[in-house]
């Protein structure tokens, strides 16, 4: 593990806003009225750090109809009507997302397997937009989503930082594995209750450092800063 870092890749949902259990809801709500009868719970061991599109096959075998774009369409606006409604930053996140972009002088991104219109509006609802500035990566522009690594070498890429000199700061096992994968080495970020993944999941999947609040962060990287940036 490399002891220095270049640069911070954060994930969105549930890492930078509270966000899941929103989506989630939703998310729920239509499969069940398209005929697919699961729990809330279900839903997110099924769909967390995915994109909905990801699970098309088994969302088409468990309603009996094709996921359509309309269907999409609908999905995205009832979502988007409650994340407008509802949504709250993490605790301590835009803190941390301030304090981290002054001591890495700006070279910080948000890579999220969600719809990019989604992740901007989120950051800008809460207030971090202006902090990620053009380096806001959606796993739906790529050829492929979490868990594989592409958002986040995109992530990198645009910073002019090898991703072995990043660090990514996630929740999920799926969006660690994508981090691992890239290269890059992974916190997790776990508040006990309400977490998504445990902090034994997320060792187990990868990550070298559990937070429990999000304003650990800064300290514990400005621990590893003693070498100055070489561009990747």
């Amino acid at each position: 593990m490399t002891e220095t870092f270049d640069a911070v890749l954060f994930d969105c949902d549930g890492v930078l806003v509270d966000s899941e259990a929103i989506t989630n809801g939703v998310l729920c709500e239509m499969l069940n009225e398209s005929g697919w009868a699961l729990s809330p719970a279900q839903c997110l061991r099924i769909f967390i750090g995915k994109a909905v599109r990801s699970e098309a096959r088994r969302i088409e075998q468990e309603t009996g109809r094709p996921l359509t774009d309309e269907w999409m369409t609908a999905f995205y606006a009832r979502r988007n009507a409650r994340l407008a409604a509802e949504l709250q930053p993490i605790s301590g996140a835009v803190d941390t997302v301030r304090a981290i972009h002054a001591l890495l002088g700006g070279r910080i991104a948000c890579a999220s397997g969600a719809d990019r219109a989604k992740v901007e509006m989120q950051l800008a609802q809460v207030g971090m937009k202006p902090y990620f500035g053009p380096h806001v990566f959606s796993g739906h522009d790529l050829p492929r989503s979490k868990p594989a690594p592409d958002v986040y070498l995109a992530a990198a890429a645009s910073l002019g930082v090898a991703p072995g000199r990043c660090l990514v700061v996630e929740d999920t096992t799926v969006g660690v594995r994508a981090g691992v994968d890239a290269g890059a080495t992974v916190v997790g970020y776990c508040p006990g209750e309400g977490a998504v993944n445990t902090a034994r999941q997320l060792r187990e999947a990868g990550v070298v450092h559990i937070l429990s609040h999000m304003s650990q962060l800064p300290g514990w990287l400005a621990g590893r800063r003693a070498a100055p940036f070489t561009a990747g």
